[in-house]
């Protein structure tokens, strides 16, 4: 078993980080090192020579999100095991899994595991619930299981077999992220500065109102989730045309899968 533990993860909302570090507590025997690329300016500087990384992002619209990709940029390592985790909507994963295999093995680590989680979409709302409240107590049950089955192979010696993951190459065309922004109801904001403290993106600033670069916004939605005052929102035709599709077409609960 390697002696530490790294987890890497971007999740603006928690949810990645949630899952992360259950499957750390269900591979255990091991020290846990966080290295959080949500709200890290410059990128993360990190190079592994040993241990066990396991490295966790959200899917935007079926990808890896640009900014995961930009904040990795100075991670490498010397075939380092690592395990890749994607966690979704509750719509589909996509080819985001089999790119962050790629990029973690162009990066010098050893892919041994890969789930795919789901979480709370970001456009969820409490009267548009779009797998609202997850991951649950039965998700993180999930991922510790997980975590236990890659410990179990890990110590038997069979944790090297890089697993066949579903996806497609070249991936799907990306969808442009940016243009588009929560709003705030001055009616209802106190200046609290949660919403810029928040935000993975700083495109938020707090003075005597709450102005937003909307072209660097990746509407993570972390803001609205977590504005004390509930003065944050999304609402914009694009956006609320997609929230009506997911509502009405991806109620059924997903569960995790993963791929060993």
């Amino acid at each position: 078993m390697p002696v530490t533990t790294h987890l890497i993860y971007f999740s603006p909302t928690s949810t990645t980080k949630m899952i992360v570090e259950q499957i750390a507590e269900g591979i255990g025997d091991t020290s846990v090192a966080h290295h959080d690329l949500t709200r890290l300016k410059g990128g993360l500087d990190l190079r592994l020579d040993d241990g066990l990384a396991v490295i966790g992002v959200p899917v935007y619209a079926g990808r890896v999100p640009e900014i995961c990709l930009e904040r990795l940029g100075g991670l490498s390592a010397s075939g380092v095991p690592a395990v890749l985790v994607v966690l979704y909507g509750n719509r589909a994963f996509e080819d985001a899994l089999i790119e962050l295999r790629d990029v973690a093995v162009a990066k010098g680590f050893t892919a041994i595991a890969a789930g795919a989680f789901i979480g709370e979409h970001s456009y969820s709302t409490a009267t548009q619930p779009i797998a609202a409240h997850r991951p649950d107590p039965a998700d993180l049950a999930k991922a510790r299981e997980f975590g236990s089955l890659i410990a179990r192979r890990l110590s038997a010696g069979t944790g090297a077999a890089m697993p066949v993951i579903p996806g497609d190459v070249p991936y799907r065309e990306r969808t442009p992220l940016g243009g588009v922004a929560p709003e705030t109801d001055p009616g209802l904001c106190t200046l609290c500065g949660t919403c810029a403290a928040l935000c993975p993106t700083f495109v938020i600033k707090v003075d005597d109102r709450v102005l937003t670069s909307a072209e660097g916004c990746l509407k993570c939605c972390a803001c609205t989730k977590g504005c004390p005052a509930g003065a944050r929102t999304l609402h914009h035709p694009t956006v609320d045309t997609r929230r009506e599709m997911l509502t009405s077409q991806c109620s059924e609960r997903k569960e995790p899968a993963w791929f060993l």
